[in-house]
């Protein structure tokens, strides 16, 4: 009987082990990932106040008037820009996939 006892312990342990161990790894990554997009998303949208700030102070009257608009278009474009580049990282696929090592040059390259 103490057999059979230590039989179910054992296998529990490996049950928890393969099944519990490799989902808390993946919630942490998920954790991490989450904190850096919301950071990555609110930095850039700091990034973007501070450069529609620097159209409207630094360059006087040079956008007044009837030019107001164009630092809010510059920022608008610029925000754009960020979305493209983050968009191509997000989108390409890994280094494994494209056949090699990431900084070596690929195959086209040779």
């Amino acid at each position: 009987m103490s057999d059979l006892n230590e039989l179910f312990d054992l296998l529990k342990r490996y049950v928890l082990q393969e099944t519990v161990g490799p989902f808390k790894t993946i919630g942490r990554t998920l954790g991490y990932g989450t904190a850096a997009a919301l950071l990555f998303g609110i930095s850039g949208v700091f990034a973007l106040l501070g450069v529609l700030r620097v159209l409207e102070s630094e360059t006087g009257s040079t956008l007044g008037g009837s030019l107001s608009w164009l630092p809010y278009l510059l920022t608008i474009v610029a925000g754009l820009i960020l979305l493209a580049v983050a968009g191509a990282a997000f989108l390409r696929p890994p280094s494994s996939e494209r056949g090699g090592v990431p900084g070596t040059p690929g195959p086209e390259a040779r």
